[in-house]
């Protein structure tokens, strides 16, 4: 892992769970910056009283929770990998991003919460964590018959509360204070991605495998399609205001009804074409130098993605491995080829 993606991670770290005075406790954890849980928990002055507990008695769950943050960063470049935006791993950029009450904040949010759930409940179902194991209780449940529990499902409820006692410890829901509410808000719409879909897994029985009976247990989803369920919620995302009553959120357009617990929300209705260029405040590095599609009329083209700039082509020569093949044993053994290439990039 680079040093830059290190800085980052205990950047996204930091701003998540100790929103107020960042840029003492970015400096709190000292150089190199390494997502090191003895670290952050021995550094850090501001811990809430859930977090100094856990830091306290579970140091190895500070661990899973930098461990979701980092899967959660690699999550989000890939969702927006073809996007005028896409996760940039500027530590400054980043921040400007988690300061604002974007979409692009939102998602940043639900999908840390929804990184720490998943990371905390696959620890337990390792064997990585002595407070958990996986989740035999489910076997309870009464099927109709054709199939049965067995096995032992994923520790959602465990990850999933973690996962809140992190993520929600510093933030109080005051009267008038939008900003907590909506991060509240998207923190617990990102874990409900992965609480809400767990799926069967069944292995089947019989003879010749008939399948005359199942055998089933609940799992976590694919990340990656945690990603895109959220990513999802980021297209479709509603912008909110305070209520009059400073208690509630609610739609800033009466036509929209109220947000689920699953969808995300947003305050600053900002343009997207403020990352075609530069801009600190936006925390936006511009497009200048992106690869682009030049046949694609859609997010990823060279017309979208360039803000109708224009973009430039080069010709690359790439070497990669090819025609690998197996030795026994044990080793593989591949080719080189040479493959020219034409490129695009923005101007």
């Amino acid at each position: 892992m680079t040093m830059q993606v290190q800085g980052l991670l205990v950047l996204l770290y930091f701003y998540l769970m100790f929103p107020d005075n960042i840029i003492g406790l970015w400096w709190a954890v000292g150089s190199p910056l390494v997502m090191d849980p003895n670290s952050i928990c021995r550094k850090s002055r501001r811990l809430a009283g859930k977090q100094r507990e856990i830091c306290r008695k579970e140091i190895e769950i500070v661990e899973e929770v930098a461990n979701g943050a980092k899967l959660a960063l690699g999550e989000c470049q890939y969702q927006f990998r073809d996007r005028r935006w896409n996760c940039t791993t500027s530590r400054r950029m980043l921040s400007r991003v988690l300061k604002t009450d974007t979409r692009e904040s939102a998602f940043v949010y639900a999908i840390t919460a929804a990184g720490v759930t998943f990371a905390v409940t696959e620890a337990c179902n390792m064997g990585k964590l002595l407070q958990c194991s996986c989740d035999n209780k489910v076997q309870d449940i009464t099927t109709d018959g054709e199939w049965v529990w067995g096995g032992c499902s994923d520790n959602i409820n465990f990850g999933y509360r973690k996962s809140k006692d992190f993520m929600d410890a510093r933030k109080r829901k005051r009267r008038g204070d939008l900003t907590t509410r909506i991060q509240l808000h998207n923190n617990e719409a990102g874990r409900l991605a992965v609480k809400m879909y767990m799926r069967h897994v069944c292995k089947c029985h019989g003879l010749s495998g008939s399948c005359a009976l199942k055998t089933c247990w609940r799992k976590m989803p694919p990340f990656r399609s945690v990603g895109a369920r959220i990513k999802e919620k980021f297209d479709g995302a509603i912008q909110v205001e305070i209520s009059n009553d400073g208690k509630a959120l609610e739609t800033k357009s009466k036509t929209i009804k109220p947000p689920s617990r699953e969808d995300i929300v947003y305050s600053e209705n900002a343009p997207d074409s403020r990352f075609c260029r530069r801009n600190r405040k936006w925390g936006s590095l511009g497009t200048k130098g992106r690869i682009c599609d030049p046949k694609s009329m859609e997010v990823g083209g060279c017309d979208l993605l360039c803000c109708h700039r224009g973009h430039k082509s080069e010709k690359v020569t790439l070497k990669e491995n090819c025609k690998c093949r197996f030795i026994w044993c044990c080793d593989v053994q591949c080719e080189t080829c040479v493959q020219d290439k034409t490129i695009h990039r923005c101007l």
